[in-house]
């Protein structure tokens, strides 16, 4: 078959290569001088940044398309695991140091918050037991097929739904696993990884944890952008054809069918049609004259972020590559991006690549990439909002670092929900498409093929099963699934 897939983001990498490992003929389509949508990487000066995503998980998600390809990974990508998977802060001197390992992180939440050290062990217990029961179903499978669910595993699964806490909140589920509000608050945090309110969102996300200390936080050698790169390169080692500041002005449909691209006046027609670009853009801007979905069109947008680059001219020592500064009122600062807008008292987050890329920074100089959640761009006073929240950001740094931060800031960027709007066409902003606020969020996701025209595919975080790197690697595999079932 001829496919023709637009946007070449991971989900669109991965689902290039699955097609050109099945034989097929592949061209992708990117508007952007550069491969990888989000996870891409840029420099000021002496300091190189990665733009976008910062964490790596499951990477027995990237490695299956090395094996599908017949191909090492370590030829093209290497990367190690973390020790301490993030160090959080708190407003009154806590601190704190999540290790990977279970016993080391429960001796360091007994030391520093007098938890019982028998708390982690069932927190992480709850977690995989999610996993176990309900990852096949909400990750790896098509919740949009009734194929998915005459499978006997997933009859045999959905006997335990109960046990998944899908109509109880997050923050609800982590209050009934412990009692101590900070472990509370860094349980709630892993909402954020979806775009979503832990105080509304179902319980099931309790599922996160287990993906970083049952199987692991991992870096990558070089950066995330590493990543990328690989994916880029395997693609044209197996004959993907790309086509760089290149955008699809739309999508040809006849007669119920996907036919092929528009470019300006020039159509290129294929068998089957996949889209990595947002859905709300895909179906708005390259299919305007197709029905809508317009019921999950509609739905709420998840949280996007506002992202400093600085380069900063000193080390850190009590920072590691994954860093959280904690608000003192967690559910007001979700209530404020509730309403459309910004706390003043936000949570902070500080990536430091330089910790394991010691080439991302001079000698002595580090790369700080600090993000904080914010509302989607519903056409906010954004200048006013980013400059409060700045100082907001720098207060807070230099109360916790018991520093003067901007006196060792020689370089600064700047990436909010505008720009991400614009640069990756993500639908007001949002970094996830829809949010998971409820209870039936993972059912109401687009699904990854059209139920409405024939041979056209989705792929990416705006679909089933989300965002993240994890997630958009499985959107992919699912889109092949589909396409060959």
């Amino acid at each position: 078959m001829k496919v023709g897939i637009i946007g070449a983001g991971v989900a669109g990498l991965a689902a290039a290569i699955r097609m050109a490992c099945r034989g097929h003929e592949v061209v992708v389509w990117e508007r952007n001088a550069y491969p990888g949508g989000k996870l891409s990487e840029f420099r000021l000066g002496p300091y190189r940044f990665d733009a976008g995503p910062s964490l790596f998980t499951m990477p027995s998600y990237l490695e299956d398309l090395f094996v599908l390809a017949g191909e090492p990974i370590e030829k093209y990508f290497s990367y190690e695991k973390l020790e301490v998977i993030c160090n959080y802060f708190w407003e009154d001197g806590t601190q704190l140091s999540a290790y990977a390992d279970a016993e080391k992180f429960a001796n360091e939440l007994h030391k520093n918050l007098g938890v019982d050290r028998s708390v982690v062990s069932k927190i992480l217990a709850d977690s995989q037991k999610k996993y176990d029961v309900a990852g096949e179903i909400f990750l790896e499978k098509s919740l949009h097929k009734w194929s998915t669910w005459t499978q006997p595993r997933i009859l045999k699964s959905m006997i335990l739904a109960p046990t998944l806490d899908l109509f109880t909140s997050m923050n609800a589920v982590n209050s009934r696993l412990t009692d101590h509000p900070k472990l509370i608050q860094l349980l709630n945090r892993y909402a954020t990884y979806n775009g979503s309110n832990p105080y509304r969102a179902p319980g099931l996300l309790t599922v996160i944890p287990h993906f970083e200390y049952n199987i692991g936080a991992f870096v990558p050698h070089g950066g995330m952008n590493k990543i990328t790169q690989a994916l880029y390169k395997l693609a044209l080692n197996k004959g993907v054809q790309f086509h760089f500041d290149t955008g699809v002005d739309r999508i040809i449909v006849k007669d119920g069918l996907a036919k092929g691209v528009m470019l300006a006046d020039t159509a290129y027609y294929y068998d089957k049609v996949i889209s990595n670009m947002d859905i709300y853009s895909t179906y708005k801007k390259l299919m305007p004259d197709v029905k809508h979905p317009e019921r999950t069109l509609r739905q709420e947008r998840s949280s996007s972020a506002v992202i400093f680059y600085w380069g900063v001219k000193k080390q850190f020592e009590s920072l590691d590559v994954h860093n959280i500064l904690f608000s003192e009122d967690y559910k007001a600062e979700f209530e404020a991006m509730q309403n459309g807008s910004i706390s003043d008292d936000p949570t902070v987050y500080i990536n430091i690549a330089k910790k394991y890329v010691e080439t991302d920074a001079p000698d002595g100089s580090e790369n700080w990439f600090v993000m904080i959640n914010v509302p989607y761009n519903a056409g906010q006073d954004w200048d006013q909002l980013i400059a409060t929240a700045r100082q907001n950001i720098i207060e807070k740094i230099n109360r916790n670092l018991k520093t003067d931060i901007t006196a060792y800031m020689e370089e600064e960027d700047l990436l909010d929900p505008r720009s991400i709007e614009s640069r990756t066409s993500s639908h007001l902003g949002a970094l996830y498409g829809s949010s998971s606020n409820n209870t039936m969020s993972a059912f109401m996701r687009h699904a990854n093929f059209s139920s409405s025209i024939k041979d056209l595919y989705f792929c990416g975080g705006s679909v089933h099963p989300g965002g993240g790197i994890p997630l958009c690697m499985l959107s992919a595999k699912i889109v092949d699934d589909i396409i060959h079932e």
